[in-house]
């Protein structure tokens, strides 16, 4: 979190519903800006239940306003699970949102036998973004948006403290052992992360006040959602009254 940028990266709402109404509406502004200038829109979704609301909140009453053929979707992070095991991020996800909504297969990029091969998963995903997403400068792809969302522990994507993927400065997507779940995630990497347009983040209800608060205003604390800087992207905190109600900010309220 860059000093003094506080105030203009926070996007506060009266509630989750709120919310989400701000955030679809920026995605839809933010598709047009990348459809206008370079005739595609690719996203990285996030996980989670605020998530979830968004993408059934997008299949409904964004159903005849997106330009659902010129989207390219991927997916931030995946648990090493088949997709039809309901702790998948694409279960939940095509449910929610690719089920619902006029959204071509083909711009679907889903990870492929993560439950067997996590190594040969990631690789193939990383093989797969980088030929699908055009690059920056960096050689890194450079989504037009991305969407995180915030975990207890400070982690996002499937970037948790102590794992070894916060190190990785030379892939895309990779395998991640985490430790306290004794399993592998598979996560996209920082590089590709903070080379995205813009990335923002998503926080939703009291629960998420504490980490929220401690990763907004204590900037030497080392989580790892705090390593998120996109160069020369632009990133925000889409957040909650109850979310953000231990932040020291004079924010208002949209």
């Amino acid at each position: 979190m860059k000093p003094g940028s506080l105030d203009d990266q926070l996007e506060v709402a009266e509630d989750s519903e709120q919310l989400v109404h701000n955030l679809a509406e920026h995605i839809y502004d933010l598709s047009k800006l990348a459809l206008d200038a370079r005739g595609q829109f690719t996203i990285s979704l996030s996980g989670g239940s605020t998530p979830k609301a968004l993408y059934e909140y997008l299949a409904s009453d964004y159903h005849e306003k997106l330009s659902w053929g010129s989207i390219l979707w991927f997916i931030g992070d995946e648990r090493c699970v088949p997709h039809d095991d309901k702790d998948s991020n694409y279960k939940m996800i095509n449910e929610a949102l690719f089920s619902k909504a006029p959204v071509p297969r083909s711009n679907v990029f889903a990870t492929e036998g993560q439950d067997k091969d996590p190594k040969a998963a990631a690789a193939q995903y990383d093989s797969i973004m980088r030929q699908v997403v055009p690059a920056r400068t960096s050689g890194f792809p450079c989504f037009d948006l991305v969407l995180l969302g915030l975990g207890p522990d400070g982690h996002t994507c499937s970037l948790f403290p102590d794992s070894p993927a916060l190190k990785n400065q030379e892939n895309c997507f990779v395998e991640n052992w985490v430790e306290k779940f004794n399993a592998f995630r598979l996560t996209t990497t920082y590089p590709v992360l903070n080379a995205a347009r813009n990335v923002i983040f998503l926080a939703a209800g009291k629960e998420k006040a504490e980490i929220l608060n401690k990763v907004l205003n204590q900037p030497d604390a080392g989580f790892p959602a705090q390593k998120i800087h996109p160069t020369p992207g632009r990133l925000q905190w889409f957040v909650d009254k109850a979310a953000v109600a231990e932040v020291n900010t004079a924010s208002s309220t949209r």
